[in-house]
């Protein structure tokens, strides 16, 4: 007994320590969350009348309102609209004067991640009754609620036998521009993407697609050479989590191909496949503005594939094609704690295969992911685990690496952009998490730089970016690198690159005799294709050059 009471009085004043230590940083901790940014996790309801009051729920708001306030489509309510303020809950009466528009909570300097609330009496009506025209008509959306990457249906008529250069598309909304007014917004579309296994069937009278990744709720069209429907409203629904689009950057910009003709004669033919600026939620409307030569056929596979024909010996051409294409900053917040992965949906089987370019299934590959992620299983996680390891002891440079590939990468021990961005793939898909390389170019200061990044699939949330080398600090010397790269760039991706490849490219040969020309280190299969006669030329692919960068 005596020993333990002396082991008591031993204890006892670094037992007083603590308690004061505590006592000390308690006042930090309890404002620990007011330093944090507000976050908004629903609204309810997300869908109403204005005058109602609208209940906001999140985290981080304060126990008071104070100098906080609600934006609504960039409409601060007045303060007689308050009902009710709390760190968790705000509830207000939405203002007579408003509309539908992005909710936001701002507290300090800080303000929240949007969720989209809409006006009911704004939202269209699905088409009732007989409607003789020609263009396309929708009937029914079943279901009228789904998350990202689920599978609807839309029946209809007039929707046409194939889908040809027809498509369905989604309400689509990036962040204002603080001081734009409210009336002069509108939101975006979203199309579904091929990538993704957008669509599942396409008839006269049904259309079965995949809610694209970036869709947020609001109106849903169909868009075909004979019209476009009537829209109707569909909820994105069991988003984990918040995608922000903000500070959109339009760049011109021209990609030239030179062919020199050494020796051909007779027949001949030289097939170009030149890839086209991607389409992503965050990379958007594409347009061509002039090029000196037709396309052969236009976006096959991402790609505009070029057919010159009866080339002679001695003579040159030149393929120029200048693109404006819009960039947005894309910001993710994702609550991991609420994903629920789908391993049967076709996103999960095409996105976790092991490739030659993406050895997932490779001893190394699987028991490094082992030793990185262990038992975890949450695909965020996961994704997280590897990303992490890659930046802190990947040994990524800003150079091109020695390797020519991931496993050859992994045994030196030296990564580039290239090798590191296949690497999480590989590390990602044999963990069961789908992913995807990125392949395009930095804008710097003066020039464009290649580069490589990635992406990850969350059910119900859709694709996270990340970027490995830039996490790791491993920029061209004129890029403008965050500060906070290290822990920014996973989740979060900046406006200052173009992506030309998402994924592998898999191309066939137009003709079983051609000759064709792959291109090192990228993810596209086949770039050139002689037929005939033509024996001998060389090609001269130049750089990517900016000619125009317009920021809103």
């Amino acid at each position: 007994m005596k020993g333990r009471l002396r082991g008591f009085k031993y204890y006892l004043p670094r037992l007083k320590k603590r308690i004061s230590l505590f006592l000390l940083l308690l006042p930090a901790i309890l404002l620990s969350c007011e330093k944090k940014i507000p976050v908004i996790h629903s609204l309810d309801p997300s869908i109403g009348m204005l005058g109602e009051q609208l209940n906001i729920l999140g985290e981080c708001f304060g126990d008071e309102r104070g100098e906080s306030y609600v934006s609504i489509a960039g409409i601060a309510p007045t303060g007689s609209s308050y009902v009710r303020w709390e760190d968790t809950r705000i509830t207000l009466r939405l203002p007579e004067f408003g509309d539908s528009g992005l909710v936001r909570v701002h507290v300090g300097d800080k303000r929240s991640n949007a969720l989209l609330f809409s006006n009911r009496i704004t939202m269209p009506a699905p088409v009732e009754g007989e409607d003789f025209g020609i263009g396309p008509q929708i009937g029914a959306v079943e279901p009228g609620s789904a998350p990202i990457g689920a599978l609807v249906s839309i029946t209809g008529s007039g929707f046409g036998s194939s889908r040809e250069q027809s498509g369905v598309f989604f309400s689509w909304d990036a962040e204002a521009v603080p001081g734009t007014p409210a009336d002069n917004r509108s939101p975006g579309f979203i199309g579904a993407f091929e990538g993704d296994h957008g669509y599942d069937l396409w008839t006269d009278r049904e259309i079965r697609v995949r809610v694209p990744d970036g869709a947020v709720s609001g109106n849903v069209e169909i868009r075909t050479p004979r019209g476009v429907s009537r829209p109707v409203f569909f909820e994105v629904s069991g988003k984990p989590g918040t995608k922000t689009f903000r500070n959109k950057r339009s760049y011109t910009f021209s990609y030239p191909v030179q062919i020199r003709i050494q020796d051909a004669s007779g027949p001949n033919t030289l097939y170009l496949w030149v890839p086209r600026p991607a389409v992503s939620a965050s990379q958007r409307n594409p347009e061509l503005l002039s090029r000196g030569i037709e396309s052969f056929v236009e976006d096959y596979r991402g790609t505009n594939l070029f057919r010159l024909e009866d080339l002679a010996a001695g003579s040159t051409v030149s393929l120029d094609q200048v693109w404006l294409v819009e960039v947005y900053a894309q910001e993710t917040n994702l609550r991991y704690q609420q994903i629920r992965q789908d391993t049967s949906s076709p996103i999960y089987a095409a996105n976790t295969q092991a490739t030659a370019l993406i050895p997932a299934d490779d001893g190394r590959i699987t028991a490094l992911g082992g030793q990185i992620y262990g038992r975890e299983r949450n695909p965020y996680l996961k994704a997280r685990q590897i990303y992490e390891w890659l930046v802190n002891g990947g040994n990524i440079s800003g150079g091109r690496a020695e390797a020519g590939g991931v496993l050859e990468a992994l045994e030196q021990g030296r990564f580039d952009s290239y090798t590191a961005s296949l690497l999480f793939c590989a590390l990602a898909r044999s963990g069961g998490v789908p992913a995807l390389p990125v392949s395009g170019v930095l804008i710097g200061r003066g020039q464009t730089a290649k580069h490589y990044w990635a992406e990850f699939w969350i059910d119900g949330f859709g694709w996270v970016p990340l970027d490995p080398a830039l996490g790791a600090g491993a920029a061209p010397g004129d890029f403008e690198l965050r500060e906070d790269a290290k822990s920014w760039y996973f989740g979060n991706l900046d406006n200052q690159r173009i992506a030309f490849s998402r994924g592998q490219n898999p191309l066939s040969p137009m003709d079983p005799r051609g000759r064709t020309v792959v291109r090192d280190r990228e993810l596209q299969n086949l770039w050139e294709e002689a037929v005939g006669g033509l024996r001998s030329y060389s090609s001269l692919w130049g750089d990517v050059t900016i000619t125009g960068v317009y920021a809103r």
